[in-house]
């Protein structure tokens, strides 16, 4: 059978959805990510806002222009959430949630080949409790992703993920150990994705730091995906500056004011977080601390937004991703006074301005330095990679390669590199 398995959202949905294309090309089908014409198609859908809810039920529609008479299994976080938005629609012959995504994609394809309606059309909505380690996708290229971890005990008061991906649960160090050392056997480099990876081992009786020290001898560079400032020690950099691990770390901010960080359930102080980003640069001087910034959050006042962006200015990111706050319903945030759109929009964009600068400030400290990149893409007469501090750069290098380069001058996203 020919099955596309599709994602929206995020890097776990993404390694979850390649794990369930590489367990069906096991079983004998001709199975691929993305969305293109096919047999059966798995969409793998996001709730992170409103906007991604519309987005993932808009497939259904992009799925029946590529097959009027396909089969379609709906899975993931929107289903989760609200499963009867996706009951009645044409083709659609399960609805599951996060729980047992990859039995659920079999089981349906074992009906279908028995000619069978098999159990009901929506799944149970229950919750993983355990972490469910059945997903091995076949490692990229260049860069493989590993997932260490899922969902959130955070409960952040504008954010429903912890309602739909369930508490935090870690996979094992042996299990992650095992699958970083396949995937350094083709990859030069490895990104630790998660939900929350900060809450690595919690439930396990060990910790981040303990993963990363068994890991740190492992011959392709590994990166780090978003954490919390918190997790951010002595120990933890000592390991890394020993390991082969990028210098780059995403730290989520949210708000640089502390009435806005306690309205959002954020559990620390600008302080404090200014504090670990000195720590980090203590180790590693030209360290890549990228961000998260959400403008225009409910009760956010112009004094909250000023104190924001001169906070964000200290601190340096060296790049900023900035959202408007978009009201999520089922979340505290969303039951509280909200700022007029407009608002939130002009404050995104003065935002926006600001990490624009810091991050040619960045890269303007980094030129004339050679760094490591990882040549991986080709972009117009260009390959195109990423330094260990995250920096994107242009050069003549080979695809594949991990090369020295100097980096030369500012050019488009980036910097030309020789």
């Amino acid at each position: 059978m020919k099955i596309s398995v599709f994602s929206l959202g995020c890097k776990v949905n993404q390694y979850e959805s390649e794990g369930i294309v590489t367990e069906l090309n096991n079983h004998g089908h001709e199975a691929f990510c993305g969305l293109f014409p096919a047999d059966l198609f798995v969409i793998n859908t996001c709730s992170v806002t409103s906007e991604a809810d519309r987005k993932s039920r808009q497939t259904i529609s992009r799925v029946q222009k590529l097959n009027k008479n396909a089969k379609i299994i709906v899975l993931g976080c929107s289903s989760q959430n609200d499963a009867n938005a996706y009951s009645g629609k044409e083709g659609v012959i399960k609805i599951s949630g996060n729980a047992q995504k990859m039995q659920t994609v079999l089981q349906a394809i074992s009906d279908l080949a028995k000619n069978s309606g098999g159990s009901d059309l929506i799944a149970k909505a229950e919750l993983p409790l355990i972490y469910e380690d059945v997903y091995f996708p076949k490692p990229g290229k260049t860069r493989g992703f590993v997932k260490i971890q899922d969902g959130c005990n955070n409960f952040c008061t504008y954010c429903i993920v912890p309602y739909l991906r369930g508490r935090s649960r870690s996979r094992s160090a042996q299990s992650v150990i095992s699958e970083v050392n396949e995937v350094a056997k083709t990859c030069k480099e490895i990104v630790l994705t998660g939900v929350d990876i900060s809450a690595y081992g919690k439930d396990l009786g060990s910790s981040l730091k303990d993963l990363l020290f068994a890991l740190k001898d492992t011959p392709s560079r590994i990166r780090l995906g978003s954490l919390e400032c918190g997790v951010i020690d002595d120990e933890l950099l000592k390991i890394m500056k020993d390991g082969n691990y990028c210098p780059h770390f995403h730290l989520s901010f949210q708000s640089g004011s502390d009435n806005v960080l306690k309205n959002m359930n954020r559990h620390y102080t600008v302080d404090e977080f200014r504090k670990k980003t000195d720590l980090i640069r203590k180790y590693f001087p030209l360290a890549g601390i990228t961000t998260d910034i959400i403008c225009g959050f409910p009760e956010e006042s112009d004094v909250d937004h000023q104190q924001s962006l001169k906070n964000i200015e200290k601190i340096a990111f060296s790049q900023i991703h900035v959202f408007p706050y978009s009201e999520r319903s089922g979340t505290v945030a969303a039951r509280r006074v909200q700022i007029p759109k407009q608002v939130r929009k002009s404050r995104a964009q003065e935002t926006v301005i600001l990490g624009e600068r810091l991050r040619l400030e960045f890269l303007n400290k980094n030129l004339a330095l050679s760094k490591d990149v990882l040549c991986e893409d080709k972009e117009d007469e260009y390959t195109v990679g990423y330094t260990d501090n995250y920096i994107k750069v242009y050069s003549d290098t080979q695809e594949g390669e991990i090369k020295s380069l100097m980096l030369k001058k500012i050019y488009k996203e980036g910097v030309l590199g020789i």
